[in-house]
């Protein structure tokens, strides 16, 4: 009986966790209890392999920091996921840990030496982006003679103009897009936050285009698959990928490039920072939290750099370089 006692206090905890906490009291977005779902599918599963019990046997002490540890390694070692990955499936394990302790007092311990595994370290590469050579061979790509490929021509335009993430493309509607003197399309951010980005005259003209040919109602996806549904994430890359290779074939420079959303998203802050748009309005452009976010378009920039560096140091002037005499380089050796 005190083992059913356990049980039902770690599945209850789970519970409450997920229906009550983070939908009704937090309200997160369902990427968010999607995400946190699949960590404890992974963690309990983990730990009936090391356990020897069922997940509906284990108890709340069953997940302290030694298991958490060890789950975390086994994602890694045996999973091969990035420690980005091991970084947010820790999130995960932690925000339950921080409900259980003001849920169970008599918890606290463990839960303390769950919350004091660190997240993990790792080199952060510079960002990638293709060139406006590139992008336009891209957008040009698609066969405009077909259904697909003018949905594609719009959609990928659409993708480049906003700087858009994937989610936040597919979930856009018809109803989101304002189209007057002034054309805007309204973006449903991460964290359920709302911004509304301009739309470039050409982006403008094509939208009407699609409109006037897909004959799609308010509600739907303005970007739907063929059966009216709005496209996958899947769907989305593969698409892009297409373009790419069709438009490798009048684009060398395309031909060893993984073209990515995510890639025409930095594309899109890149350019607009090398043509001189305020970084402030790039992170409002894009949805970035903070423009701090957005200062690794510049690191990724060598010609703003080299530039910068010029301005600094005139052209025609040499740095001379420092030259140790005889006596310095002896006492240097002693030390």
């Amino acid at each position: 009986m005190k083992s059913a006692n356990k049980t039902q206090t770690l599945g209850t905890l789970l519970q409450q966790f997920f229906t009550h906490f983070l939908q009704e009291q937090r309200d997160v977005s369902q990427c968010t209890v999607a995400s946190y779902r699949d960590t404890f599918r992974l963690l309990l599963g983990f730990a009936e392999k090391e356990l020897g019990r069922h997940p509906a046997e284990l108890a709340l002490a069953d997940l302290n920091a030694k298991l958490v540890l060890a789950f975390l390694d086994y994602l890694e070692k045996d999973r091969h996921n990035k420690a980005r990955t091991r970084n947010s499936r820790l999130a995960g394990i932690r925000s339950f840990m921080h409900f259980v302790s003001l849920k169970e007092p008599q918890a606290l311990a463990i839960c303390e030496q769950v919350l004091a595994i660190p997240v993990k370290r790792y080199e952060r590469p510079l960002i990638g982006y293709v060139s406006r050579e590139e992008i336009k061979a891209i957008l040009e790509a698609p066969d405009e003679n077909t259904w697909s490929g003018q949905r594609d021509r719009v959609l990928f335009a659409t993708m480049y103009n906003t700087g858009a993430r994937v989610s936040e493309l597919i979930r856009m509607r018809v109803s989101d897009l304002t189209i007057s003197d002034t054309a805007v399309i309204r973006i449903h951010g991460k964290g359920r936050k709302l911004r509304s980005v301009p739309i470039w005259k050409s982006t403008a003209r094509q939208l009407k285009q699609w409109l006037a040919v897909s004959s799609l109602s308010n509600d739907q996806a303005l970007f739907p698959n063929r059966k009216g549904a709005q496209l996958t994430r899947t769907g989305i890359t593969d698409r892009l990928m297409l373009a790419t290779r069709q438009a490798a074939t009048n684009c060398q420079s395309l031909i060893e490039q993984r073209v990515t959303p995510h890639i025409v998203r930095h594309s899109t802050a890149m350019h607009l920072l090398q043509s001189g748009v305020d970084i402030t309005i790039i992170a409002l452009w894009l949805g970035h939290e903070s423009p701090a976010t957005t200062h690794g378009y510049i690191e990724a920039d060598l010609a703003m750099k080299e530039n910068a560096m010029n301005s600094l140091t005139p052209s025609n002037q040499t740095c001379s370089r420092f030259k140790a005499s005889d006596k310095l380089m002896k006492f240097l050796d002693t030390l």
